[in-house]
């Protein structure tokens, strides 16, 4: 039986390959996170985008108690299966009157993962509105195949390459992902998805978690990934697993991570899009 979501629910999620909203962090809960995040934030200075946010929970603890959380994981664990692996997270802040934006895309298609077992748990640190450049999907299309894409590497996009889909999406197809500050969502590899700036004064958070199982593997990256192994077992070993959640000084975890986020996103760059490597 399901631990968070109901059959019904889970059902939804298999038919719109989205999922929302999902109730996970208290009132207290919200306030702690956000405040860690403002306080990295505020020591990274300039604004950092997505791609300077990624890999926070390998290296900050509160990071790895919120990708951990509970309730986080019983909702994964009903769509996902029992045996779950953290992949990767980035964090997307959009300030007001950003004009930062994420384009229509599968998050698929540059991943360089092998299967679609796999998952993103969207949290709310604030609350996420239309106004504020929530999320947008295209429900029910992850059971589309992967789509052309191409990589125009836009200013203000905020995805590694900024990668767009090469196929009309109408306006009227897409549903608006609003959620409450403590809220989550949960989306398909495969799903169309993106996000307008933010038109408002009031600033967005969300942290962003990549789930996938144990079988799944990341293709054409050249080193071993790590991945935390947040419930059950690894019997494939594809990843190598992080031995304990991190402990280090809020400057020697900055340090780390900005390593770690530049290494991930140049093995991201050099992905060959999901739909390439099923054609060859």
């Amino acid at each position: 039986m399901p631990k968070v979501l109901s059959p019904e629910q889970v059902e939804q999620y298999e038919r719109d390959g989205l999922f929302f909203p999902i109730p996970v962090l208290s009132r207290d809960e919200v306030a702690r996170f956000r405040a860690a995040f403002e306080e990295l934030e505020a020591c990274l200075r300039d604004k950092p985008k997505a791609a300077r946010l990624s890999q926070t929970h390998l290296y900050f603890r509160w990071a790895y108690d919120l990708v951990t959380h509970p309730k986080v994981l019983d909702a994964v664990e009903d769509v996902l299966g029992p045996d779950i692996l953290i992949w990767t997270t980035s964090i997307f802040p959009k300030h007001p009157h950003d004009p930062a934006y994420i384009s229509w895309h599968q998050d698929g298609t540059y991943w360089g993962l092998d299967s679609t077992q796999v998952t993103t748990a969207w949290i709310a640190l604030s609350d996420s509105t239309v106004e504020n450049g929530c999320m947008r999907v295209v429900a029910g299309s992850h059971k589309q195949d992967y789509l052309p894409h191409l990589d125009t590497y836009a200013q203000y996009n905020l995805l590694s390459r900024g990668q767009d889909i090469q196929v009309e999406v109408k306006e009227e197809d897409a549903t608006d992902v609003v959620l409450k500050a403590g809220e989550m969502s949960l989306h398909h590899v495969r799903i169309i998805h993106g996000s307008n700036p933010n038109r408002s004064n009031i600033k967005r958070v969300g942290f962003a978690v990549r789930f996938i199982t144990p079988q799944v593997k990341q293709v054409g990256v050249g080193e071993r990934p790590v991945a935390v192994l947040a419930r059950g077992r690894d019997d494939f070993h594809h990843f190598d697993l992080l031995k304990e959640p991190p402990n280090y000084r809020l400057d020697e975890g900055i340090a780390a991570q900005a390593e770690e986020a530049h290494r991930l996103l140049e093995a991201l760059r050099k992905t060959k899009g999901a739909y390439m490597a099923m054609e060859e």
